[in-house]
Protein backbone atom coordinates (compact mmCIF):
# COMPACT_ATOMS: atom_id res chain seq x y z
CA UNK A 1 0.00 0.00 0.00
CA UNK A 2 1.14 3.54 -0.93
CA UNK A 3 1.65 5.95 1.48
CA UNK A 4 1.07 9.42 0.52
CA UNK A 5 1.22 12.45 2.94
CA UNK A 6 1.09 14.78 -0.10
CA UNK A 7 -1.25 18.44 0.23
CA UNK A 8 -0.70 22.18 -0.46
CA UNK A 9 0.29 23.99 2.39
CA UNK A 10 -2.13 26.66 3.37
CA UNK A 11 -4.65 27.89 5.79
CA UNK A 12 -7.23 25.62 4.43
CA UNK A 13 -5.32 22.49 5.39
CA UNK A 14 -5.70 23.22 8.79
CA UNK A 15 -9.46 25.06 9.10
CA UNK A 16 -10.83 22.40 10.19
CA UNK A 17 -8.92 22.64 13.35
CA UNK A 18 -9.99 25.87 14.31
CA UNK A 19 -13.48 27.61 15.20
CA UNK A 20 -12.39 30.94 14.28
CA UNK A 21 -9.14 32.42 13.31
CA UNK A 22 -7.99 35.33 15.31
CA UNK A 23 -7.17 38.41 13.13
CA UNK A 24 -3.49 39.31 13.51
CA UNK A 25 -3.30 42.98 14.59
CA UNK A 26 -2.95 45.52 11.97
CA UNK A 27 0.62 47.16 12.87
CA UNK A 28 3.25 45.33 14.34
CA UNK A 29 4.82 47.00 17.36
CA UNK A 30 8.29 48.01 16.97
CA UNK A 31 11.45 45.94 17.50
CA UNK A 32 12.56 45.50 20.89
CA UNK A 33 16.00 45.89 22.04
CA UNK A 34 17.79 42.20 21.81
CA UNK A 35 18.78 39.97 24.75
CA UNK A 36 22.24 39.20 25.29
CA UNK A 37 23.34 36.04 24.62
CA UNK A 38 22.33 33.09 27.32
CA UNK A 39 18.97 35.13 28.63
CA UNK A 40 16.61 32.62 30.05
CA UNK A 41 13.30 33.16 27.83
CA UNK A 42 11.40 33.40 30.84
CA UNK A 43 13.37 36.64 31.32
CA UNK A 44 13.03 38.23 28.23
CA UNK A 45 11.16 41.56 27.90
CA UNK A 46 8.22 41.11 25.87
CA UNK A 47 6.44 44.34 26.38
CA UNK A 48 6.41 45.28 22.66
CA UNK A 49 5.56 42.02 20.89
CA UNK A 50 2.63 41.85 18.80
CA UNK A 51 -0.62 40.62 20.66
CA UNK A 52 -3.38 38.94 19.48
CA UNK A 53 -6.93 40.59 20.73
CA UNK A 54 -6.90 38.10 23.91
CA UNK A 55 -4.09 39.78 25.03
CA UNK A 56 -1.00 36.88 24.14
CA UNK A 57 1.91 37.33 22.89
CA UNK A 58 1.04 36.57 18.67
CA UNK A 59 3.14 34.08 17.11
CA UNK A 60 1.57 33.62 14.11
CA UNK A 61 3.65 34.18 11.10
CA UNK A 62 6.48 32.59 8.92
CA UNK A 63 9.09 31.82 10.47
CA UNK A 64 12.44 29.72 10.24
CA UNK A 65 14.80 27.60 12.72
CA UNK A 66 17.28 27.51 10.13
CA UNK A 67 21.00 27.88 11.83
CA UNK A 68 24.73 27.30 11.82
CA UNK A 69 24.37 26.48 15.16
CA UNK A 70 24.89 22.72 16.00
CA UNK A 71 22.69 20.41 18.11
CA UNK A 72 25.86 19.13 20.21
CA UNK A 73 28.88 21.41 20.98
CA UNK A 74 32.44 20.67 19.04
CA UNK A 75 34.25 18.90 21.98
CA UNK A 76 37.53 21.01 21.21
CA UNK A 77 35.10 23.97 22.40
CA UNK A 78 34.75 22.11 25.99
CA UNK A 79 32.67 24.20 28.16
CA UNK A 80 32.61 27.45 25.72
CA UNK A 81 29.04 28.03 25.43
CA UNK A 82 29.06 31.26 23.40
CA UNK A 83 30.35 32.89 20.57
CA UNK A 84 32.38 36.24 20.71
CA UNK A 85 30.75 38.39 17.88
CA UNK A 86 34.67 38.13 16.10
CA UNK A 87 34.20 34.50 16.72
CA UNK A 88 30.40 34.39 15.18
CA UNK A 89 31.06 36.71 12.81
CA UNK A 90 34.40 34.43 11.10
CA UNK A 91 32.48 31.11 11.99
CA UNK A 92 29.44 31.80 9.71
CA UNK A 93 32.03 33.59 7.23
CA UNK A 94 33.43 29.94 7.10
CA UNK A 95 30.28 27.92 6.80
CA UNK A 96 28.70 30.58 3.98
CA UNK A 97 31.70 29.50 1.67
CA UNK A 98 31.59 25.76 2.57
CA UNK A 99 27.84 25.97 1.64
CA UNK A 100 28.93 27.65 -1.47
CA UNK A 101 31.42 25.75 -2.52
CA UNK A 102 30.65 22.45 -4.15
CA UNK A 103 32.74 20.16 -5.78
CA UNK A 104 32.23 20.30 -9.62
CA UNK A 105 31.69 16.83 -9.47
CA UNK A 106 29.51 16.61 -6.72
CA UNK A 107 26.49 15.67 -8.89
CA UNK A 108 23.48 15.01 -6.22
CA UNK A 109 22.38 18.32 -6.61
CA UNK A 110 23.32 22.32 -7.17
CA UNK A 111 23.64 23.18 -3.38
CA UNK A 112 23.17 27.14 -4.11
CA UNK A 113 19.68 26.08 -5.64
CA UNK A 114 18.32 23.37 -3.16
CA UNK A 115 19.91 25.20 0.05
CA UNK A 116 19.65 29.00 -0.69
CA UNK A 117 16.62 31.01 0.49
CA UNK A 118 15.59 34.33 0.83
CA UNK A 119 17.17 34.85 4.15
CA UNK A 120 20.38 34.45 5.90
CA UNK A 121 21.25 31.71 7.86
CA UNK A 122 23.62 31.85 10.61
CA UNK A 123 24.35 31.03 14.29
CA UNK A 124 21.43 31.53 17.01
CA UNK A 125 22.01 33.97 19.83
CA UNK A 126 26.32 33.22 19.29
CA UNK A 127 26.02 29.74 21.01
CA UNK A 128 28.36 27.23 20.40
CA UNK A 129 25.89 24.30 20.30
CA UNK A 130 22.28 24.48 20.64
CA UNK A 131 22.67 22.20 24.01
CA UNK A 132 23.15 24.26 27.04
CA UNK A 133 22.38 21.49 29.73
CA UNK A 134 24.40 19.49 30.40
CA UNK A 135 27.45 22.41 29.98
CA UNK A 136 28.94 20.23 27.98
CA UNK A 137 26.44 20.91 25.14
CA UNK A 138 26.90 17.38 24.11
CA UNK A 139 23.53 14.49 24.68
CA UNK A 140 23.74 12.90 27.98
CA UNK A 141 24.95 9.25 28.32
CA UNK A 142 22.75 6.15 27.02
CA UNK A 143 21.53 4.39 29.75
CA UNK A 144 21.20 0.66 29.51
CA UNK A 145 17.17 0.58 27.78
CA UNK A 146 19.44 3.01 25.34
CA UNK A 147 22.51 1.07 24.54
CA UNK A 148 20.12 -2.01 23.87
CA UNK A 149 17.93 0.20 21.61
CA UNK A 150 21.34 1.34 20.12
CA UNK A 151 22.60 -2.06 19.67
CA UNK A 152 18.98 -3.14 17.96
CA UNK A 153 19.22 0.52 15.76
CA UNK A 154 22.68 -0.58 14.52
CA UNK A 155 21.19 -4.24 13.34
CA UNK A 156 18.08 -2.48 11.71
CA UNK A 157 20.76 -0.03 9.94
CA UNK A 158 22.43 -2.93 8.20
CA UNK A 159 19.27 -4.54 7.50
CA UNK A 160 18.51 -1.22 5.48
CA UNK A 161 21.78 -0.66 4.11
CA UNK A 162 21.64 -4.22 2.26
CA UNK A 163 17.65 -4.01 1.20
CA UNK A 164 17.10 -7.01 3.30
CA UNK A 165 13.08 -6.28 3.45
CA UNK A 166 10.61 -3.48 2.78
CA UNK A 167 10.02 -3.63 6.90
CA UNK A 168 13.57 -2.36 7.28
CA UNK A 169 13.19 0.96 5.29
CA UNK A 170 13.10 4.03 7.43
CA UNK A 171 10.59 6.76 7.73
CA UNK A 172 12.55 9.15 6.07
CA UNK A 173 12.69 6.99 3.05
CA UNK A 174 9.01 6.32 2.95
CA UNK A 175 8.91 9.97 3.43
CA UNK A 176 7.01 9.93 6.56
CA UNK A 177 9.12 11.60 8.76
CA UNK A 178 12.48 13.39 8.66
CA UNK A 179 12.04 14.26 12.63
CA UNK A 180 12.85 17.37 11.71
CA UNK A 181 9.68 18.60 12.87
CA UNK A 182 9.98 17.64 16.11
CA UNK A 183 9.01 18.06 19.11
CA UNK A 184 11.97 19.09 19.38
CA UNK A 185 11.62 21.32 16.82
CA UNK A 186 15.86 21.66 15.58
CA UNK A 187 15.08 22.23 12.28
CA UNK A 188 16.83 21.11 8.86
CA UNK A 189 19.82 21.45 6.73
CA UNK A 190 17.10 22.81 4.40
CA UNK A 191 13.66 23.74 4.12
CA UNK A 192 14.00 24.74 7.58
CA UNK A 193 10.58 26.90 7.64
CA UNK A 194 7.23 26.77 9.41
CA UNK A 195 4.42 28.48 9.95
CA UNK A 196 2.08 29.40 12.68
CA UNK A 197 -1.38 29.97 13.04
CA UNK A 198 -3.66 30.87 16.39
CA UNK A 199 -6.71 31.55 18.44
CA UNK A 200 -7.98 31.74 21.68
CA UNK A 201 -8.28 27.62 21.89
CA UNK A 202 -5.86 26.31 20.01
CA UNK A 203 -2.32 26.85 17.75
CA UNK A 204 -1.32 25.05 14.84
CA UNK A 205 2.44 24.67 13.40
CA UNK A 206 2.68 24.00 9.93
CA UNK A 207 6.21 22.26 8.79
CA UNK A 208 7.72 22.65 5.24
CA UNK A 209 9.93 19.76 5.74
CA UNK A 210 7.86 16.49 5.63
CA UNK A 211 4.58 18.80 5.71
CA UNK A 212 4.06 17.62 8.96
CA UNK A 213 1.20 19.90 11.00
CA UNK A 214 0.97 19.94 14.37
CA UNK A 215 -1.99 20.48 16.50
CA UNK A 216 -1.69 22.19 20.10
CA UNK A 217 -4.99 22.73 21.97
CA UNK A 218 -5.02 25.67 24.17
CA UNK A 219 -8.31 24.64 26.21
CA UNK A 220 -6.86 22.53 29.24
CA UNK A 221 -7.91 19.24 27.75
CA UNK A 222 -5.94 16.30 28.94
CA UNK A 223 -3.44 14.42 26.84
CA UNK A 224 -4.67 11.45 24.62
CA UNK A 225 -5.02 8.05 26.66
CA UNK A 226 -1.45 6.31 27.11
CA UNK A 227 -2.67 3.40 25.16
CA UNK A 228 -2.11 5.92 22.28
CA UNK A 229 0.90 6.85 20.54
CA UNK A 230 1.80 8.43 17.69
CA UNK A 231 4.71 9.41 15.05
CA UNK A 232 5.26 13.59 16.61
CA UNK A 233 3.55 12.55 19.99
CA UNK A 234 0.52 14.00 21.71
CA UNK A 235 0.95 17.87 22.42
CA UNK A 236 -1.03 20.24 24.79
CA UNK A 237 -0.13 23.92 25.05
CA UNK A 238 -0.38 26.65 28.24
CA UNK A 239 0.47 30.25 28.74
CA UNK A 240 2.80 31.48 31.80
CA UNK A 241 2.95 34.75 31.35
CA UNK A 242 4.16 35.71 28.03
CA UNK A 243 5.69 32.66 27.28
CA UNK A 244 3.92 29.62 25.43
CA UNK A 245 4.69 26.17 26.98
CA UNK A 246 3.58 23.19 25.17
CA UNK A 247 4.11 19.68 27.03
CA UNK A 248 4.26 16.46 24.84
CA UNK A 249 4.10 13.37 25.61
CA UNK A 250 1.99 9.35 23.82
CA UNK A 251 5.24 9.20 21.51
CA UNK A 252 5.81 6.00 19.46
CA UNK A 253 9.15 5.75 19.62
CA UNK A 254 10.17 4.98 15.99
CA UNK A 255 11.16 8.79 14.85
CA UNK A 256 14.60 9.48 14.84
CA UNK A 257 15.97 13.07 14.84
CA UNK A 258 19.23 15.34 14.93
CA UNK A 259 19.52 18.84 14.44
CA UNK A 260 21.59 21.08 11.83
CA UNK A 261 24.33 20.26 10.11
CA UNK A 262 23.57 16.36 10.68
CA UNK A 263 19.71 16.38 10.21
CA UNK A 264 19.28 13.97 7.81
CA UNK A 265 21.90 11.53 9.58
CA UNK A 266 18.61 10.71 11.86
CA UNK A 267 20.97 8.88 14.88
CA UNK A 268 18.93 10.34 17.64
CA UNK A 269 16.41 7.62 18.39
CA UNK A 270 13.83 7.94 21.26
CA UNK A 271 11.34 5.51 23.16
CA UNK A 272 7.79 5.93 23.70
CA UNK A 273 8.55 7.24 27.28
CA UNK A 274 9.81 10.77 25.84
CA UNK A 275 8.44 13.57 27.20
CA UNK A 276 9.25 17.00 25.66
CA UNK A 277 8.64 20.93 26.77
CA UNK A 278 9.18 23.33 24.55
CA UNK A 279 8.78 27.12 25.41
CA UNK A 280 7.52 29.77 22.82
CA UNK A 281 8.61 33.33 24.19
CA UNK A 282 8.34 36.05 21.19
CA UNK A 283 11.12 39.21 22.14
CA UNK A 284 10.42 41.19 19.18
CA UNK A 285 8.76 41.72 16.20
CA UNK A 286 10.94 39.18 14.30
CA UNK A 287 12.28 36.64 16.54
CA UNK A 288 11.01 33.91 18.73
CA UNK A 289 13.00 32.49 21.77
CA UNK A 290 12.56 28.74 21.37
CA UNK A 291 13.65 26.54 24.13
CA UNK A 292 12.99 22.86 24.95
CA UNK A 293 13.60 20.29 27.16
CA UNK A 294 14.25 16.22 26.62
CA UNK A 295 13.76 13.88 28.75
CA UNK A 296 13.64 10.15 28.27
CA UNK A 297 13.79 7.77 30.61
CA UNK A 298 13.87 5.08 27.89
CA UNK A 299 17.09 6.30 26.59
CA UNK A 300 18.93 9.14 28.80
CA UNK A 301 20.55 8.82 31.72
CA UNK A 302 19.37 12.59 32.69
CA UNK A 303 17.61 14.98 30.76
CA UNK A 304 18.49 17.39 28.40
CA UNK A 305 18.08 21.29 27.00
CA UNK A 306 18.60 23.13 24.44
CA UNK A 307 17.53 26.63 22.57
CA UNK A 308 17.44 28.43 19.37
CA UNK A 309 15.85 32.03 17.60
CA UNK A 310 13.13 31.47 15.08
CA UNK A 311 13.55 34.64 13.00
CA UNK A 312 10.58 35.69 11.09
CA UNK A 313 10.46 35.53 6.94
CA UNK A 314 8.37 36.80 4.22
CA UNK A 315 5.93 33.58 3.55
CA UNK A 316 4.51 31.59 1.87
CA UNK A 317 5.71 28.01 2.40
CA UNK A 318 5.70 25.62 -0.36
CA UNK A 319 4.60 22.11 -0.72
CA UNK A 320 6.86 19.47 0.13
CA UNK A 321 5.62 16.56 -1.85
CA UNK A 322 7.74 13.84 -0.91
CA UNK A 323 6.70 10.53 -1.93
CA UNK A 324 9.66 9.04 -3.79
CA UNK A 325 9.91 5.66 -1.21
CA UNK A 326 6.27 5.41 -1.50
CA UNK A 327 6.65 5.38 -5.27
CA UNK A 328 9.60 3.22 -5.31
CA UNK A 329 8.71 0.24 -3.12
CA UNK A 330 5.78 -1.14 -4.90
CA UNK A 331 8.04 -0.70 -7.87
CA UNK A 332 10.59 -3.16 -6.08
CA UNK A 333 7.85 -5.22 -4.90
CA UNK A 334 5.93 -6.48 -7.73
CA UNK A 335 9.34 -6.44 -9.44
CA UNK A 336 10.43 -8.88 -7.51
CA UNK A 337 7.13 -11.09 -7.46
CA UNK A 338 7.32 -11.24 -11.02
CA UNK A 339 10.89 -12.33 -10.53
CA UNK A 340 10.17 -14.90 -8.43
CA UNK A 341 7.06 -16.10 -10.20
CA UNK A 342 9.26 -16.43 -13.71
CA UNK A 343 11.36 -19.01 -11.66
CA UNK A 344 8.85 -20.49 -9.96
CA UNK A 345 7.48 -21.11 -13.71
CA UNK A 346 11.31 -22.16 -15.39
CA UNK A 347 11.84 -25.64 -16.34
CA UNK A 348 13.98 -27.85 -14.02
CA UNK A 349 15.11 -29.34 -17.00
Amino acid sequence: MSLRFTFPISLATVAAGFICISVPLPAQAPKAVASAPGTAAKTLKTSSVPRTPDGHPDLQGFWTNATYTPLERPAALGTKEFYTEAEQQEVEKKLRLQDNSQAADDVHYDNRTWQDENYSKGISNRRTSMIFDPPEGRLPALNPKGQQHAAEMAQAERRRAAAESAQDMSLAERCISWGTEGPPMIGATYNANLQIVQNGTSLAIINEMIHNVRMVPLDGSPHLPASIHQYGGDSRGRWEGDTLVVDSTNFQGRTNFRGPPSSTRQDIFISPELHVTERFTRIDAETIAYRFTVDDPGTWTKPWSGELLMKRFEGPLYEYACHEGNYGLPNILSAARQRDKAAAEKPTH
